[in-house]
């Protein structure tokens, strides 16, 4: 494959020019299996290659920490010779952890099943904004007190943290339920027509219901973002798994 601007040689396909600054791939779809990740280059809607980068999984726990990290980070030295716009990852959940971690880029994850024309199908619909102010400056509406302590607090602050985020609206206590687990649990629910979602916070007996303001444009998109909100909560050991 040769550069899309000034015509150079790339050593491998997709990948970013040195000679003219070029990108030449503007996605990258990460699949995770515990001993492999497939990673599919995309420019628009066309595939311009494809690559496996292979480990050996650990069953002892000390080395598999090094081995998990060392894997990921031949999978995030991948996508970073490429400088994509955006990751989308699907599969075993550790490698894909230990991956995001090791990047910068926008990073969405995506349906396990044929994830590359996941992706591909929604490659033509317009891309949703990004609002790029702190977390903290999302929070908005008249209830300001929520419940859970420290883990609620770091529950908003991992859904006011998502790109696609406008806004996060903290919603009345509702201290009347009657569940007896301990321990706060937090759950994004279904986006409505406009593509708005719930964070329902969890502690005992408590709820609250949350509004979620993002930038999707329907129930559809909505979902999307919806799905990656309830990845971060479960990331961060917010939700059960």
């Amino acid at each position: 494959m040769h550069c899309r601007r000034c015509g150079n040689p790339l050593e491998k396909p997709g990948d970013y020019c040195l000679t003219c600054n070029t990108a030449n791939c503007d996605a990258v779809v990460a699949v995770f299996a515990a001993d492999r990740a497939t990673l599919t280059f995309l420019d628009d809607e066309d595939v311009l290659g494809e690559t496996t980068v292979t480990t050996i999984p650990e069953s002892d726990d000390e080395t598999k920490v090094v081995q998990l990290r060392n894997f990921a980070g031949l999978v995030a030295d991948e996508i970073r010779r490429k400088r994509p716009e955006t990751v989308y990852a699907a599969g075993e959940r550790a490698p894909l952890r230990e991956t995001r971690a090791q990047l910068h880029h926008e990073f969405y994850r995506v349906s396990d099943d044929d994830p590359v024309q996941r992706v591909l199908d929604t490659r033509g619909e317009r891309a949703l904004e990004v609002v790029d102010i702190p977390p903290a400056e999302k929070l908005g509406g008249s209830h300001s007190t929520l419940i859970g302590g420290r883990r609620g607090r770091r529950a908003i602050g991992v859904v006011a943290g998502h790109p696609h985020v406008k806004k996060v609206i903290p919603g009345p206590i509702d201290a009347g339920g009657t569940g007896s687990r301990t321990g706060l649990r937090a759950k994004v629910t279904r986006a409505d027509g406009n593509g708005n979602v719930r964070l329902l916070l969890r502690d005992g007996s408590s709820v609250q219901e949350n509004r979620i303001v993002t930038t999707a444009m329907n129930r559809e998109t909505g979902e999307r973002v919806r799905d990656d909100l309830n990845e971060a909560l479960r990331e961060d050991g917010l939700q059960d798994e």
